[in-house]
């Protein structure tokens, strides 16, 4: 399923930005490379937004009836989808329906982990529009979408007009209009659409989550996160769409776009932390980046040709403010040689929360003390970060109760440490529980947007943009972000029921290679 449909005609095409006059104005309307029209107001960047259709009701909180088993599909089995599908079979009351990628090898090849499992084999679909067979089918609850950023979004669109629950690897879509899109789909269709940020389920994240909501650092008014991480070891891999891509879908992208345009791995674990349309929400940004110079340089490199054009900058940097008067900081960097960094900060009126380079606690002896940690350090102050010993008592005490419940097996399991577990066997406890799903189509789309927008306020000398309201009007409606939880009997029944659909699969497979083997001989 990796393919660019777009052909490169040259190793680094120019864009030409839409230039302002030296006055700062230009026209009532305009529209960017994106085709989304946009104007000025009092030297702030206001995009279109589209208002809600009628009889179309809002997916806040959204909840389905409970699933005893969730059927899903797989589409994009390259570089992430394969470790999706794997995991999944360690999940009870799954049934894998469906493998499909562009190339019939490679959903073939996914047929492995289902066998290793001792579960049936899945259908396969293959080729440019393969996923669209897949989503039409009516045995299928969720499309796990995890090819290259082009195709995430359409392939999302086509499996929610098939009425289809989605799940969608980051960043989910490159464009407002896809952001806008996969939210009227959603709501039109009553269905979820989830973003894939498995950050928000790493173990400092979930652990300083917890903490933040039980007023541990007070009120958190900063927050940093970021994606640096030299990908020079990976540029070559990345997938290319015949003889002539000398670059890779990645790459090809950087090139030929300007902004954050993989934000949501700094962008979500903060935006959780700050109740980001549910009780606050993102009002304005202001981005600017260096020049390129090794991306520059890559793109000569790989074409034998001089890139003077190369759209995104080695590094970005992404301001926001919120309307209730926080600051989050983003930046991404693939380009440069540096240790890998999501930065992810929380600075409170009371405490201190840093995860790069440094992982610690800042708390002062009281504040500590109040949020029911002994101390034992008499000169204990926020100057510097906890010790081993308290910094471990804070932690145990504000264990993140998803931690408990699958940090362990996650650990086994894998997926960068054990997050991408969590995420997934998450996501399917809500759908098994009827519960809404941890991130919803307005995260997707809040944490999404920083690439177009970014791209604006770049292209207009880091001229403040206006964020669209994506949830029209109900980003104050819920007071905090929670996870959702089933009662424990509810829970305890659902696994009952969820565990003996999987050993029913199991023992359909046993049938079915039993039979084979009869026919063979």
């Amino acid at each position: 399923m990796n393919t660019i449909k777009s052909i490169i005609l040259s190793a680094c095409m120019a864009v030409n930005p839409i230039v302002i006059s030296a006055s700062g104005q230009t026209a009532d309307k305009n529209i960017n490379e994106y085709g989304t029209e946009w104007q000025w107001n009092e030297g702030t960047i206001e995009v279109e937004s589209p208002q809600r259709a009628p009889g179309q009701k809002s997916v806040l909180g959204l909840a389905l009836p409970a699933m005893e088993s969730v059927r899903v599909g797989f589409v994009g089995l390259g570089m992430r989808g394969p470790g999706a599908v794997e995991r999944f079979t360690h999940i009870p009351g799954v049934e894998i329906k469906a493998l499909c990628d562009y190339e019939q090898t490679r959903a073939e090849d996914c047929q492995k982990y289902l066998e290793k499992a001792s579960l049936p084999k899945a259908d396969i679909y293959y080729g440019e529009n393969g996923y669209e067979e897949l989503c039409k089918r009516p045995d299928i609850d969720l499309v796990y979408i995890a090819p290259d950023w082009l195709h995430h979004a359409p392939i999302a669109k086509c499996a929610l007009r098939n009425g289809k629950n989605v799940a969608i690897e980051v960043p989910s879509a490159m464009t407002l209009n896809d952001c806008w899109e996969l939210i009227d789909l959603s709501e039109k269709h009553q269905k979820h659409c989830m973003i894939l940020e498995n950050c928000c389920y790493d173990w400092f994240e979930m652990n300083t989550l917890n903490m933040a909501q039980q007023g541990v650092f007070g009120e958190v008014i900063r927050a940093q996160g970021a994606y640096i991480h030299d990908l020079s070891p990976f540029w070559k891999h990345y997938w290319k769409n015949g003889e002539n891509d000398k670059l890779g879908w990645r790459l090809d992208y950087n090139m030929r776009h300007r902004g954050d345009v993989y934000p949501t791995h700094g962008l979500g674990p903060v935006a959780q932390a700050l109740n980001i349309h549910r009780g606050d929400r993102m009002k304005t940004l202001v981005a600017m980046d260096t020049k390129s110079v090794n991306g520059a340089a890559l793109v000569t490199e790989l074409t034998d040709s001089v890139c003077s054009n190369f759209r995104n900058g080695d590094h970005t940097t992404t301001l926001i403010r919120t309307e209730n008067g926080k600051v989050i900081e983003i930046q991404h960097n693939v380009m440069t040689p540096q240790p890998y960094n999501r930065l992810y900060q929380l600075t409170g009126t009371k405490g201190f929360a840093n995860k790069y380079p440094m992982e610690g606690y800042a708390l002062g002896k009281q504040q500590l003390a109040d949020a029911g940690v002994k101390v034992d350090i008499e000169d204990l102050s926020a100057h510097s970060f906890l010790s081993g010993k308290e910094k471990e008592a804070l932690i145990e005490k504000y264990r993140h109760p998803i931690l408990i419940k699958y940090g362990e097996m996650a650990k086994e399991v894998g997926g960068h440490g054990g997050m991408d577990f969590i995420m997934d066997a998450r996501m399917i406890y809500c759908l098994q529980n009827g519960l809404p799903l941890d991130m919803d189509v307005y995260d997707l789309a809040e944490w999404c947007c920083l690439a177009e927008l970014g791209s604006l306020s770049m292209d207009h000398n880091s001229a403040p943009v206006a964020i669209p309201d994506f949830t029209r009007g109900d980003w104050n409606k819920t007071k905090g972000y929670s996870h959702a939880f089933a009662s424990p009997e509810q829970e305890e029944a659902s696994m009952k029921k969820a565990i003996a659909f999987t050993e029913s699969l199991k023992a359909k497979a046993l049938k079915n290679k039993g039979k084979k083997s009869k026919s063979k001989k």
